[in-house]
C-alpha cells in the first residue's frame, strides 16, 4: 500500500522536472496529453461550461509551463499540484465574471446616502476594523493578504512559504472570530 502511494506520488515527477529544468517540450507534451483532458473534465464536473473548462484547462497548462519552478515533489504530487492550479484558476475566472465592467457602471452623480445609513456604515466599519486589529497576528496578516491584497490562497502560500492547508485553516478561524466579534 505504501509502495503504491509512493509510486503514484512519483508519477509524472520526471516530466515536470524536465519541464522545470530544461524547458523540455516533449515532457510538456506528455503532461499536456495526460492532464489536459482530465483538467477539462474536472472543471466541467465542478460546474464550468465546456468553453470555460477548455479555456481554463489551456491556462492551467500554460501556468504549468511558466511556473514549473514552483513545483516541489516533497509537498505534493504532480496531479495534486496541477488540479490545485485548475481549481484556483476556475475561482479566478468566476470572480472575473462577477466583476462589474466599467461600461456597466451608471454615469453621473450618485445620490447622497441617507445620513443614518452613512453613520451606520461608519460604525460597522469601525467595529470590523477593531475586530481585525484584535485578531492574532498570524491570522490578521492572512486576512489582510486575502481580502485587502486580493491574493488567492495559493498566491499567499507562495508569498509566505506556509502550507496551503495552514493558510486555509487560519483564514477560516479568523473569519469565525470576526463573525463572533461583529455579531
Amino acid at each position: 500500500m505504501q509502495d503504491e502511494k509512493a509510486a503514484k506520488r512519483a508519477a509524472w515527477v520526471p516530466q515536470l522536472i524536465a519541464v522545470r529544468d530544461q524547458q523540455d517540450k516533449a515532457a510538456f507534451a506528455e503532461l499536456f496529453a495526460h492532464f489536459g483532458p482530465r483538467v477539462k473534465s474536472f472543471l466541467m464536473k465542478s460546474g464550468a461550461s465546456a468553453d470555460m473548462a477548455e479555456e481554463c484547462a489551456q491556462e492551467v497548462m500554460v501556468t504549468l509551463w511558466r511556473k514549473a519552478h514552483l513545483f516541489d515533489p516533497a509537498k505534493a504530487s504532480v496531479s495534486t499540484w496541477i488540479f490545485t492550479i485548475a481549481r484556483n484558476r476556475k475561482i479566478d475566472l468566476l470572480r472575473k465574471q462577477r466583476r462589474v465592467e466599467p461600461e456597466d457602471l451608471p454615469w453621473g452623480p450618485e445620490a447622497d446616502p441617507d445620513q443614518a445609513d452613512a453613520i451606520a456604515l461608519q460604525q460597522e466599519t469601525e467595529i470590523l476594523g477593531k475586530a481585525i486589529a484584535d485578531l492574532p497576528d498570524k491570522q490578521r496578516l492572512l486576512i489582510e493578504k486575502a481580502y485587502y491584497g486580493e491574493l488567492t490562497h495559493s498566491e499567499i502560500a507562495a508569498q509566505t512559504g506556509l502550507p496551503l492547508g495552514t493558510i486555509k485553516s487560519r483564514i477560516r478561524l479568523a473569519l469565525d472570530r470576526l463573525r463572533h466579534a461583529i455579531g
